[in-house]
């Protein structure tokens, strides 16, 4: 059951850094970011970036990497039976300070839900020059907020 994190996908002009937990096993088995039909990430970037829905995956991340957001989780591996975050046991985090000190364009770490702003917290500290931001996770196990609510909330990376 150990599971293990995607490299990220960043580049040199990347200002905001999405950090997941660690990716769900259908993302694992499709190898792609937030590949569960139900998860409402790539709709509200859709949405935000006024695009049309693709299902092609490079479409979706250039989509990003144009908008000089960039992707990766907080953990490298953990044993997780399932996709849930709360079942993440024995993390190793990924070498996230290593990564923005390589691409010093990053000035915005935003977590997708409060599991992966926990983690981050657990191993690392707060960094000077750094703004902090934690979202609303966009899975579907997030029940509580429907697609226009997590819209409204993720709006705040492109308003910066």
């Amino acid at each position: 059951m150990l599971k293990r994190s995607f490299p990220p996908l960043v580049n040199s002009q990347t200002k905001v850094l999405i950090l997941g937990s660690l990716p769900g096993d259908k993302s694992l088995e499709k190898n792609e970011y937030y590949a569960h039909p139900q998860n409402r990430f790539w709709k509200i970037f859709n949405t935000l970036f006024h695009t049309g829905d693709t299902a092609n995956y490079t479409e979706k991340i250039n989509l990003l990497l144009k908008n000089n957001i960039g992707l990766w989780d907080v953990c490298a591996e953990a044993s997780r039976p399932g996709s849930m975050d709360l079942a993440i046991q024995h993390e190793r985090p990924n070498q996230i300070i290593e990564l923005l000190k390589k691409y010093p364009s990053i000035t915005q770490i935003v977590f997708n839900g409060q599991k992966a702003h926990h983690l981050y917290l657990k191993h690392f500290d707060k960094r000077a020059g750094i703004i902090y931001r934690c979202l609303p996770s966009t899975s579907p196990a997030n029940a509580k907020s429907n697609l226009e609510s997590l819209i409204e909330h993720w709006r705040i990376i492109i308003s910066d």
